[in-house]
Parts: structure tokens; C-alpha cells; sequence
């Protein structure tokens, strides 16, 4: 049976521990954190895997979990941190060896806490969760995008019906360039003033979680003439766009 680590110690020589990194960012949705050596050398079940969790960038080292280590006791025990006020990391679902998800939350009192983000770990390597607001988001841009962009391609084939092909007609007929049936444009529009009635109104955008410091919309500063022209392209899905194949290593 493996030795756990000493805590507190982030090395394997037994030397100081190092300086005390930079609070982690909110949203580190871009990078995956793995470290072979330790998993070479330590199996990853539940009661070492905070120790592996804490060598990520993921980790605050202001947390309340950090502290029960210095004083040599498990950082996920609960009957300790539930007598604590501040930053605490929680093991909230289990899949051993595979799959342990931590929750980082703010604990205000034995029985108030409020979640801020989650990290899940899954087969040694460690991902931080996309925010569902951040899902929310880039799901209904995509689809906007791609519904803008239908009706963009409807309105141009709009413009040729009614059209007279000259090479199906007679030579005594001459073909009708030009003409426009307004009745197929009447009732097309009375299909799509159908539809968007049926349409429920947008929901609000659900609130960002406290400490999220959202980034700068360059797009909301231009004027609307700059924004007309070429539709752009959908902002990345945390998901789809930004899975764990697709992170950067760190």
C-alpha cells in the first residue's frame, strides 16, 4: 500500500513547501491540469485526491481545506469545515478510479453555503466545468446565428420566385423577367409572422455567480451601422467548442 503524501508539501524532496501561487481565475474553462508522476507513484482514490487536486492552477490556497491540512488533519473532512466560515472545496460525486468531481463553494454557517464552480477529475486529468450561464449563452448565439442565417438565404431565393425560365417557354411567349409574385411573398410572410407570434419571449439571462467578472462586449460598443453586413460567427460552446479533447494542456 502506497504512502499518501505528507500535507502541506508540495514536492518530493521533502524540501519547504512553494510559495503560495495566485488565486485561480474564474473561468479556466480553456486548460486541463495533469501530473503523471504523481499518478505513477500515488493511487488516485478518495482519500489522496485532494492532495492531487491541490497541485492544479484550480486550486485556492485561501480555501478553508488548506488550512486543516497545516494542522495534519483530512482537508475534506466535514465535521471540521462545517465550524469554518470562508472558501471550502467539497468531493461531491465519486467514480473510483475514474470520475471525482469537487465543488468549490462559499460556507457562511454550519448550514449555509452557496456554490461558486465546479472541477471534476476524470482519469487523472483535471477540467474545470463550464459555468450553465456560459452553456446557455453560446447555445442560444449558435442557434441565432444559424437562424439569421436561414432567413438571409430565404429572402435572397425570395427575390427569384415568380421568374419566367425563357429556355422552358415558347418563342411566341415572351418570358416575363423581373415580375414578382407578391402573393407567395404575402403568404411567406404571413408564415413567418406565425412562427415569431408562437415564439415565447426571451428569459432573462440568469445572473452571474458572485466574483465572476464578466468580459468587456466589444460588439455592444459599436453603433448598429457597424454591426450590419456579414453575419459572425457563433462564440464557442464551453462544450462542444471546448471539451476536454480540445484544452490546452498545462
Amino acid at each position: 500500500m502506497a504512502t499518501p503524501p505528507p500535507p502541506g508539501i508540495g514536492n518530493f524532496e521533502g524540501g519547504p513547501p512553494p510559495a503560495a501561487p495566485q488565486q485561480p481565475g474564474t473561468d479556466m474553462t480553456g486548460i486541463c491540469f495533469r501530473d503523471q508522476l504523481w499518478l505513477n507513484t500515488y493511487p488516485l482514490d478518495r482519500n489522496l485526491v485532494f492532495d492531487y487536486f491541490a497541485l492544479s492552477p484550480f486550486y485556492d490556497w485561501t480555501c478553508n481545506n488548506e488550512q486543516l491540512r497545516m494542522r495534519s488533519i483530512h482537508p475534506l473532512d466535514l465535521s471540521q469545515l462545517s465550524k469554518m466560515t470562508g472558501i471550502e472545496y467539497m468531493l461531491n460525486e465519486v467514480m473510483e478510479p475514474h470520475l471525482f468531481v469537487f465543488r468549490k463553494q462559499k460556507r457562511d454557517g454550519p448550514e449555509k453555503v452557496t456554490p461558486m464552480l465546479t472541477y471534476y477529475i476524470l482519469d487523472g486529468s483535471i477540467y474545470q466545468a463550464p459555468q450553465l450561464c456560459n452553456v446557455f449563452a453560446a447555445r442560444v448565439s449558435r442557434a441565432l446565428y444559424y437562424i439569421s442565417k436561414a432567413f438571409t438565404t430565404a429572402s435572397s431565393k425570395l427575390e427569384k420566385i415568380g421568374y419566367v425560365d425563357s429556355e422552358n417557354e415558347s418563342e411566341d411567349v415572351k418570358p416575363a423577367k423581373g415580375t414578382i409574385d407578391f402573393k407567395e411573398v404575402k403568404r411567406v410572410d404571413r408564415i413567418l409572422a406565425s412562427l415569431q407570434r408562437k415564439l415565447p419571449p426571451a428569459p432573462p439571462p440568469p445572473p452571474f455567480p458572485e466574483g465572476y467578472v464578466p468580459a468587456p462586449a466589444s460588439e455592444a460598443e459599436k453603433g448598429p451601422e457597424s454591426q450590419q453586413g456579414e453575419l459572425q460567427q457563433p462564440a464557442a460552446d464551453p462544450i462542444i467548442d471546448q471539451g476536454p479533447a480540445k484544452r490546452m494542456k498545462f
